[in-house]
C-alpha cells in the first residue's frame, strides 16, 4: 500500500468518525430536548420513566391534500411535513393519529368545497413518521366516495399501518384493532358523529364507523373482554372552540361506563381541555398536527399526549405542545 494512499485512507476514516460522532451528539441534544417537558395531570410525581414503563404517544389531525399536497408535489417530497419530528415519533412504543384525507388516486367528489383526497405517495410519509395507527372515521373519510375510501384501506393495509373508526365491512369498522405495548393488550376503536348513517359500514359494504351510542358501548365491552386496556378515538365537537361541549362530554363519560380506559378527540383544529372522569382521562381535542390552516396561531399549535403504562395500567399523561411552520412541517 502506497504511502499516498495510506494518508488518504486516514483521512477518509477521521472525517467519517467525526460525521458519526457529530450526528449523536446532534441527535442526543433533540432527544433531550424532547424528553424534557414538564409532565403534568400524572398519577405519579416522578417524571423519568421507570424500565417497567411503556408508553403510547398520540397526536392530532393529518391532512395531506391541498397546499400541503401542493407543496410535496412541488419539492417532490412525501416525507416532507415529518422530517422535523419523525425521531420524536418512532420513540415511541406505539403512535396513534386521525388521518384527515382520503388517500386514492379515484373517486367523485361528493363533500363540500373543503374536500381532501391525497395522492397514494403520501403512505411513504406516514411510514417514515412511524404511524401505527391511524383512524379513517372523520368527516372527510367520504369527500371522493366509497372508492377513494375502500382505497385508502388498502393503501394502509398495504404499508403496514392498522385503521380503525372504518373498515370493509361492518364486523371490520366496528371489532377494531389491538396491539400488544409492551407486554399489556392495548385495543382500540373509532369513531365519528359528523358524517350521515348512510356512510356507515354496513354488511359487505364498505364504511366508516358513525356513531351509534348502542352500538358503540357493545364494541367497548366486547373490546374489554379480549384486551387489557381501551382506547377510544373520536371525531367530534365544534371547531375553533378550545373548550369540549356537553355532548363530547356524555359521549366520552357513556364510553368510560362501558369499560374504556382512555379517549382521545379529535376535529375542533384547536387544542381543548383534558378532563379525568372516574380516574380515566379525557383528551377532548389534540387540534392539528400536519394542517394548512395558518391563519393562527391556535389552528397552527397542536398537542401531542404520551400515555405511559406501568403493570397494565395507564399511570401518567404527558402533554406536549407541537407547532406547525409555514411550511407544514410539524415539530416540537
Amino acid at each position: 500500500m502506497s504511502k499516498i494512499f495510506k494518508n488518504y485512507l486516514i483521512i477518509f476514516t477521521t472525517v467519517v468518525v467525526i460525521v458519526v460522532v457529530g450526528f449523536g451528539i446532534k441527535r442526543n441534544i433533540f432527544l433531550n430536548k424532547v424528553f424534557s417537558v414538564d409532565f403534568i395531570n400524572t398519577q405519579s410525581s416522578e417524571p423519568t420513566p421507570a424500565p417497567s414503563e411503556t408508553n403510547m404517544l398520540f397526536v392530532g389531525d393529518i391532512m395531506l391534500s391541498r397546499s400541503v399536497g401542493a407543496l410535496m408535489t412541488t419539492k417532490n417530497d412525501y416525507l416532507w411535513p415529518f422530517r422535523q419530528i419523525a425521531d420524536f415519533l418512532n420513540g415511541a412504543d406505539l403512535t396513534f393519529a386521525n388521518l384527515e384525507t382520503p388517500v386514492s388516486n379515484r373517486g367523485v367528489k361528493v363533500g363540500s368545497i373543503y374536500s381532501f383526497r391525497s395522492d397514494p405517495k403520501v403512505v411513504s410519509g406516514l411510514i417514515f413518521a412511524g404511524f401505527d395507527i391511524l383512524s379513517v372515521a372523520n368527516n372527510h373519510a367520504w369527500d371522493y366516495g366509497r372508492d377513494a375510501f375502500s382505497d385508502t384501506l388498502y393503501h394502509l393495509a398495504e404499508a403496514g399501518i392498522s385503521y380503525v373508526g372504518g373498515g370493509h365491512n361492518e364486523y371490520e369498522a366496528h371489532t377494531g384493532v389491538i396491539k400488544k405495548v409492551g407486554k399489556t393488550d392495548v385495543g382500540f376503536l373509532g369513531y365519528t358523529n359528523l358524517l350521515p348513517k348512510s356512510v356507515s359500514a354496513t354488511g359487505d359494504s364498505a364504511g366508516v364507523a358513525v356513531l351509534d351510542e348502542v352500538k358503540m358501548v357493545d364494541d367497548i365491552q366486547l373490546m374489554k373482554s379480549r384486551s387489557k386496556l381501551v382506547v377510544v378515538s373520536f371525531h367530534w365537537g365544534e371547531e375553533y372552540i378550545p373548550v369540549h361541549n356537553a355532548l363530547q362530554e356524555e359521549i366520552a363519560h357513556k364510553a368510560i361506563d362501558a369499560g374504556a380506559d382512555l379517549i382521545i378527540g379529535h376535529h375542533p383544529h384547536v387544542v381543548e381541555d383534558v378532563e379525568q372522569y372516574k380516574g380515566k382521562y379525557i383528551v377532548y381535542s389534540l387540534g392539528n398536527f400536519v394542517f394548512d390552516q395558518n391563519f393562527s396561531v391556535e389552528t397552527m399549535t397542536g398537542l401531542a399526549v404520551k400515555v405511559w403504562l406501568k403493570d397494565s395500567k395507564i399511570n401518567r399523561l404527558e402533554k406536549i405542545p407541537i407547532h406547525i411552520s409555514n411550511q407544514y412541517q410539524a415539530s416540537l
